[in-house]
C-alpha cells in the first residue's frame, strides 16, 4: 500500500510580499545615525566648520530636540 502524501490546506498568496525584521534591525541603524549626528554636531566644531549659518542653526535645532 503506497503512503499518502500530505495535502496543503491553504495556498500562499502570490501577490503579497511579507518581510519581517527583528527589532534590532531597525533600532541599530537608527542609534548609529543618531550617534554619528551627535559626533558631527559638537557645538564648538559644528558652527566653525559650517560655511553656511543655516546649517549651524539646523544642527542647533536638531540638538535641541535630542534629549541629553
Amino acid at each position: 500500500m503506497p503512503a499518502r502524501t500530505p495535502t496543503r490546506t491553504h495556498r500562499p498568496a502570490t501577490d503579497t510580499v511579507e518581510a519581517r525584521l527583528p527589532w534590532w534591525a531597525v533600532a541599530l541603524p537608527a542609534l548609529a545615525f543618531a550617534a554619528l549626528l551627535l559626533l558631527i554636531a559638537e557645538p564648538g566644531q559644528a558652527h566653525a566648520a559650517a560655511g553656511d549659518p543655516a546649517i549651524g542653526r539646523l544642527l542647533g535645532h536638531i540638538l535641541g530636540l535630542v534629549p541629553a
